[in-house]
């Protein structure tokens, strides 16, 4: 049997791990970074989670939903060194990044509302992600981008994206939110393409 034959019919991991990137502290709660927190705090809520336990490198929650175990992440080690959150994911037996592990993340590449859900991917320049990249070997692993806003000519893009959203652009976000919860769910339980068919806009 090829390495291929046996990925193929491998038992399937039983357990999916969502990470939302952002930045520890109340000071960045409301900054354009911290929508991927946002994100999983909203899931979370939705399919009552109990409440986030604090970890060395991150917070954590874990919970049942239709025969899977879902580990909901939230990294403490600040933006540029996310990956140092998921360095013991190897630990879950069966876990494969390019079916199990989806990353939440702001993108300041994408108008105010824009949702892109994606299998694999490049950085485009957001330093969580290059993070997450480097920790797991690979860029593939599924990714759900919110967009933030593209920033001004000539306004520097980390403070563009540490700084809070406009009430207008903050209010457009937070209606998201559960139907982003709800991309997340069919993530965990149908996959990226299912996801992405029904998600993305």
């Amino acid at each position: 049997m090829t390495g291929s034959d046996f990925k193929r019919f491998a038992p399937r991991c039983q357990t999916r791990v969502v990470v939302g990137l952002g930045n520890p502290g109340p000071e960045y709660d409301d900054t354009r970074h911290n929508v991927g927190w946002w994100v999983v705090d909203r899931f979370a809520y939705d399919h009552d989670f109990e409440p986030f336990e604090r970890r060395k490198s991150r917070l954590e929650t874990t919970r049942r939903i239709r025969g899977l175990t879902v580990v909901l992440v939230k990294p403490r080690t600040y933006m540029n060194r996310s990956g140092l959150a998921l360095t013991t994911l190897w630990r879950i037996p069966g876990f494969v990044a390019e079916t199990d592990l989806l990353v939440v993340t702001d993108d300041a590449n994408l108008d105010v509302g824009r949702v892109r859900l994606r299998p694999e991917g490049g950085s485009g320049g957001h330093n969580g992600l290059k993070s997450v990249t480097g920790t797991m070997g690979t860029p593939g692993y599924a990714r759900l981008r919110v967009g933030v806003g593209t920033k001004p000519p000539g306004a520097d893009l980390s403070d563009w994206v540490l700084s809070p959203m406009p009430e207008e652009d903050e209010e457009v976000v937070t209606a998201l939110l559960p139907e982003l919860s709800r991309a997340v769910a069919v993530w965990v339980e149908e996959g990226i393409e299912t996801a992405m068919n029904r998600f993305n806009r």
